[in-house]
């Protein structure tokens, strides 16, 4: 069947465009498998169905989960179709994907109430109007045992052994449940029930995404494209952002406590948040303070507002570059009247208590050489000095925090 001359020219349009649309969807983008199948997709005239699965293992979206969304609206502004999976089956497996040991296993009522919190979090970067969601319970809940035994038929065991968590795992001799086994298969089922085009996810992702692929050319469908995005450390510039390592910032957290925790990253860390999450570089010859006051400001605009990241500036300004920290609502730090304890220790206990961070002695010992420790701003460098601390003072622990000693009466 000949073309209409309508879509013939559609085609030509799109191919002229191809440039600057391959620039922009692979910009920041790690890994594609594979490219020459992207671009040939991308020239069929057709909006390209765009996966992105999640999985609401707990009700917060942090900022490395919005990596894949915003690919994932970058793909909508061009005109793609954007279908967002939520895993309320795979959720309860948990993606062991880079994990040492087993997940814990959520209920699906625990699982739900995670996803309604999910899709709204998810419109914040998201076009509604532009996004379909799906749950892979959809299909998943009406298939029968046979019809898993043979799903699970598809894929050998020594496939599945040969994925660096699970390999890793029986080296150390860690237990490897058959549940998890089913992880990479049901995502790459969804691929198939969805036809997917195209399938985002962070590198971590290659196994499950691949299956997928192996899967749809079984089915006799176009296989997917894999567009593979960098793993976002979190606070601590070590791990993968998460909320069970609390290292994470969750897209829904107070302003300010948002522009804190960005705040009291790491200078490095600065620069590769810069890239992933703006896609760009501080201005040149900025001090490291001003590029990251800019980082936080235009972060925690993104998901409240610029009036709230500009309130959490002027709360920031005031507390820490100010120094007014008596003008400002602090976490309150009890000590007890008899308490004689050496700074250090005191110090490390005010971390625990009030910011949930385990600082050993050696690090705050660290801390009170470089003048960081302060009571009402007087620096504070010997370890072993018991100082007063009356009710109300205020005890400065870092460039960033700060707590109210409170003595009950």
């Amino acid at each position: 069947m000949s073309q209409s001359p309508h879509l013939l020219s559609m085609n030509e349009s799109k191919k002229k465009s191809l440039p600057k649309e391959v620039e922009q969807l692979l910009r920041g983008v790690e890994k594609v498998v594979e490219e020459s199948e992207f671009l040939e997709k991308l020239k069929l005239g057709r909006p390209l169905k765009v996966k992105l699965g999640v999985d609401p293992t707990s009700p917060d979206i942090h900022l490395g989960h919005t990596l894949g969304l915003t690919k994932l609206r970058q793909f909508q502004d061009f005109g793609h179709q954007a279908v967002l999976i939520i895993g309320d089956f795979t959720a309860m497996i948990g993606d062991p994907s880079g994990r040492s040991v087993t997940r814990p296993q959520l209920t699906h009522d625990q699982v739900m109430q995670h996803a309604a919190t999910y899709r709204d979090q998810a419109m914040k970067i998201l076009d509604p109007e532009k996004t379909i969601i799906r749950f892979n319970g959809e299909w998943f809940e009406l298939m029968s045992f046979e019809d898993v035994i043979k799903l699970n038929s598809r894929v050998t065991l020594q496939q599945m052994l040969q994925r660096e968590d699970f390999s890793l795992r029986l080296a150390k001799g860690h237990p490897i449940r058959a549940h998890e086994i089913q992880y990479p298969i049901m995502q790459g089922w969804d691929s198939v029930m969805i036809r997917a085009d195209v399938e985002l996810g962070g590198t971590d992702q290659l196994f499950n995404i691949m299956v997928g692929r192996n899967l749809q050319k079984e089915e006799g469908q176009p296989r997917q494209v894999g567009i593979f995005l960098p793993i976002l450390e979190g606070t601590d510039g070590i791990q993968k952002m998460s909320k069970s390592l609390n290292n994470y910032i969750g897209v829904t957290e107070p302003p300010g406590e948002m522009f804190g925790k960005l705040m009291n990253i790491s200078d490095s860390l600065m620069l590769r948040y810069y890239d992933l999450l703006l896609q760009e570089s501080p201005p040149a010859d900025t001090h490291p303070m001003v590029a990251k006051k800019e980082l936080a400001r235009r972060i925690t605009a993104r998901f409240h507002s610029q009036a709230d990241a500009a309130r959490a500036l002027e709360e920031f300004e005031r507390r820490f570059s100010a120094r007014d920290l008596e003008a400002v609502s602090l976490p309150e730090f009890s000590l007890s009247e008899d308490s004689a304890s050496d700074v250090v220790s005191i110090v490390c206990a005010a971390y625990a208590r009030c910011f949930n961070i385990n600082k050993s002695k050696s690090e705050v010992r660290r801390l009170l050489a470089q003048g960081s420790v302060r009571i009402n701003g007087e620096k504070l460098s010997d370890p072993l000095a018991k100082p007063e601390l009356p009710n109300g003072i205020v005890l400065r622990l870092d460039k960033t925090r700060a707590v109210r000693i409170l003595r009950p009466s």
